[in-house]
């Protein structure tokens, strides 16, 4: 018996993750990235569910692949640029198809609010020729993983499950059921459907291609999904996602088309719908994937010209976007927004972070720093301003090599990567040094854990995302595996040391690699000594101990620096760069 009268108040990932309990998926992996991280935190609490963090995205979705061909119910999470990471296998396995169901989410960041970019990844469903699925709360994430699961399984596909920031992080009320009792497929050898040679790939070109055209036909009568709710015809909206709940607020006395299928459209239904209403608008995030469709196929309509192409939506945006349209729908009654003006709080390393001493010696140095995506992102802002380049999962290591064969930046250049983005994509490029014979520094910043996104394992904390044990990757070991004859472990809190080991490294003429070795503040609590302060009488005000970057360390009115003991966890960097003796413990 379904336990429909058990209602839980869920985020939208953690209703994905009920999806996968409820829908019978056994194999699930990913990587974590804001905001997707959370599915996989929480598939993990379900029995009867292997749950795995992969080093990457690619890897995720080549796993689960393999699970889905031996007959397993398999879902991959991660974020939108991820997807980019997985694309090979993505964009193939649409043509291999699956045996059992397999569902890959991409959690979209309108508004960038932890991101590189802002890439709607609607357009990548339609360039792999997938069915994708949009949520827009809980509840839906929930079904609609369900559903993505059984139309693989019934149209031999992967499905895309779109998620964006809003849908991912609020919370709303969901039905709970109980789980179906899926039986594991049977594996069947199969040459010319999982054997991608050009001769079998050919014939699996026009299988997608039929696939796509009866998953069009089903879009138009899936109408728990594809759903029309009749208002007044004066004014139609096309929406999906969280711009319906939106919409819907704005706009409660119009009539919607709500799409929760956007690839392929129930193009029967969109024209059926656009017959009935004397206007139509089309409210979405980001990109006017469904406004071009809609005028490709004829249908007038009000979209991009009125609303933004860039950031998240929100009701206030929708309302003045189509303010004026004459429509007899009014927006509801909402108290004016509160204005307030307040200070910029740039984000900052932590209080004893390691990466903040690394920054020092390399900023004494005047380094090239071309970086990579982690907490040490943040030395690229003040004060620290030490990193030059940021670009995406890996680049700092190919970077870093590509501008020292063009003779660029400040003398020698040293590419800075965290620990599991090391292991996501930097070895590759590390590789690529010793093949071509560089002479590039490559500085591995070792806090023991996946510090940015929440302190997940990877292969180099020795345990799991359930918590047991596995074997740790040794940094050194491995850099010596691929070639790499300077190889150095150092203590990131040691700024000297730090400063000599990168001056020597940079001056060699072969490819090096700085471990620099410290675990994570946050993530295993060190405990470095008492709290310092600042003796106001040997003080010349010189600013030198707020240039570190740390939060513990202020400036009051009257220029005055001064150490939150509240905020300092006594790990003495300041105290290395005051040369006045003015920083004393407490």
């Amino acid at each position: 018996m379904e336990q429909t009268h058990i209602r839980a108040v869920l985020s939208g990932n953690e209703a994905v993750a009920r999806g996968a309990h409820e829908g019978g998926v056994r194999f699930a992996s990913g990587y974590p990235g804001t905001p997707s991280t959370e599915i996989l935190e929480s598939v993990v609490r379900y029995e009867g569910i292997h749950a795995e963090w992969a080093p990457n995205e690619k890897v995720a979705l080549e796993t689960a692949a393999g699970a889905a061909l031996a007959g397993a119910r398999s879902l991959v999470t991660m974020k939108h640029v991820g997807l980019n990471v997985a694309a090979d296998p993505f964009f193939s396995l649409s043509y291999a198809g699956v045996n059992a169901g397999l569902v890959v989410v991409s959690a979209d960041d309108p508004g960038m609010h932890s991101s590189q970019n802002e890439q709607d990844n609607r357009h990548l469903a339609r360039a792999a020729k997938v069915p994708m699925l949009e949520p827009s709360d809980s509840e839906e994430a929930r079904d609609f993983l369900i559903l993505g699961l059984e139309l693989s399984e019934m149209y031999d596909t992967p499905v895309l499950l779109r998620m964006t920031t809003r849908v991912c992080h609020s919370e709303s009320p969901v039905r709970l059921k109980n789980p179906v009792q899926v039986k594991k497929r049977a594996y069947a050898k199969d040459f010319k459907k999982n054997v991608l040679l050009p001769s079998n790939a050919r014939g699996r070109h026009e299988f997608v291609e039929k696939r796509m055209r009866e998953l069009g036909e089903k879009s138009n009568v899936l109408l728990s999904v594809n759903r029309i709710e009749l208002g007044s015809n004066e004014l139609g909206i096309i929406t999906s996602g969280i711009a319906y709940q939106y919409a819907r607020e704005v706009f409660p006395y119009a009539s919607f088309l709500k799409l929760g299928m956007t690839h392929p459209l129930p193009k029967k239904l969109i024209a059926y719908f656009a017959s009935r209403v004397k206007k139509l608008i089309v409210v979405e995030e980001l990109d006017p994937y469904l406004e071009e469709q809609l005028r490709a196929m004829g249908i007038a309509v009000v979209g991009k010209e009125r609303i933004p192409l860039t950031g998240e939506l929100n009701v206030d945006i929708v309302a003045e976007a189509f303010a004026g349209m004459g429509a007899v729908s009014t927006p509801l009654d909402r108290p004016a927004p509160i204005r307030m003006s307040l200070p910029d709080r740039p984000p900052t390393l932590c209080p004893g972070c390691s990466h903040r001493g690394v920054f020092m010696a390399l900023k004494k140095l005047r380094a090239t720093v071309t970086g990579d995506i982690g907490c040490y992102t943040l030395g690229a802002i003040p004060p620290l301003e030490t990193m030059d380049t940021c670009l995406e999962m890996g680049a700092s290591v190919g970077m870093a090599y590509g501008m020292e064969r063009a003779g660029g930046g400040a003398g020698k250049t040293v590419a800075l990567i965290g620990d599991s983005t090391f292991i996501h994509s930097g070895i590759t490029g590390l590789i690529n040094i010793v093949y071509n014979q560089g002479a590039t520094t490559v500085c591995i910043l070792d806090n023991h854990v996946t510090a940015m996104t929440g302190h997940q394992p990877n292969p180099g904390t020795g345990r799991t995302i359930s918590g047991a044990p596995a074997p740790r990757i040794d940094y050194e070991q491995l850099a010596r595996a691929v070639g790499v004859k300077r190889v150095r472990k150092v203590d990131p809190f040691n700024v000297e040391e730090m400063e000599k080991v990168f001056r020597e490294e940079m001056a060699a003429n072969e490819p090096s690699v700085v471990i620099a070795d410290a675990p994570c503040i946050l993530n295993e609590k060190i405990e470095f000594g008492e709290p310092y302060r600042i003796v106001e009488e040997k003080c010349p005000k010189c600013g030198l101990c707020v240039k570190v970057g740390c939060a513990a360390v202020g400036v009051a009115d009257d220029g005055m620096p001064y150490i939150d003991s509240l905020l300092c966890v006594g790990c003495a960097l300041c105290v290395g760069v005051c040369k006045f003796d003015a920083i004393v413990p407490v």
